[in-house]
């Protein structure tokens, strides 16, 4: 069945015009998807999609839009950030556009959770598939042990704020969540860990919390442990439950911005 997309010229381009005609078609293109930059769901069938191609270094991803929140287009990205960004490129969003293997990427939410009383601002990362640590030919899930690795606290039970990881922290522009810093290496500049290819909109809520504490508390879990929750509470559940599994890690990232 033909899809109600838009392709542009740019990304005609890019993939050439028989991948283009293909997508038109409905061969290629999916019916329900994620949207790469609001992050609700989308219907290529029923409503106008804009094809987003994501071109890094080595790996090009072509992600699926609403034609009101994106208009079909080329966006250059580096490689680190194309294969570790944003949540909304996931694997029912997004399909690769070369013969490259396709890459997990981290998905991640933002929420208020409650900690001895007080509202904290937290951002809950999950990936799209295992992350393997670099250089392994493994088919194994390194994502907590390397961020154990660099300084996130093993949480069993969510009843107090996990410790300050200093030299990581979180970019809030003009009210919007830009990325997640890291460290840079021998003295560099922080270094995007997370960044997202479109500012992700917060609540006026969670944004006040960030003020107030002026640091947010990032929880990470492996693939499958979280789920795309829609409500608040049914987050602390889940985040409750991977606790308990022995399958989060947290700390204190300091805000940057405002």
């Amino acid at each position: 069945m033909p899809r109600m997309l838009d392709v542009s010229d740019e990304v005609r381009t890019e993939i050439g015009d028989e991948e283009a005609d293909r997508l038109l078609t409905g061969d290629n293109a999916p019916g329900s998807y994620d949207c790469t930059s609001c992050r609700t769901p989308g219907d290529s069938e029923h409503e106008r999609t804009s094809t987003v191609l994501f071109i890094g270094d080595e790996t090009a991803v072509l992600a699926f839009a609403h034609a009101g929140c994106l208009p079909s287009q080329v966006v250059q990205v580096t490689e680190e950030q194309l294969q570790g960004a944003v949540r909304s490129i996931n694997g029912s969003a997004a399909e690769p556009a070369t013969s490259a293997p396709e890459q997990a990427v981290l998905g991640v939410t933002s929420g208020l959770v409650l900690i001895a009383g007080e509202l904290h601002p937290a951002l809950v990362v999950e990936p799209t598939g295992p992350i393997a640590r670099p250089g392994s030919t493994g088919s194994g899930d390194d994502f907590l042990p390397l961020l154990v690795e660099q300084g996130f606290t093993p949480v069993g039970r969510l009843t107090e704020v996990p410790p300050v990881r200093h030299g990581w922290s979180v970019l809030l522009a003009v009210g919007q969540l830009h990325a997640i810093l890291q460290p840079g290496t021998n003295g560099a500049q922080p270094a995007a860990w997370w960044q997202a290819h479109q500012p992700l909109q917060v609540t006026e809520g969670w944004r006040a919390a960030a003020n107030k504490h002026q640091q947010v508390l990032m929880f990470a879990a492996p693939v499958g442990s979280i789920g795309r929750q829609p409500r608040e509470d049914l987050l602390r559940d889940a985040l409750d439950k991977a606790a308990a599994n022995g399958l989060l890690v947290a700390a204190a990232l300091p805000l940057a911005g405002t």
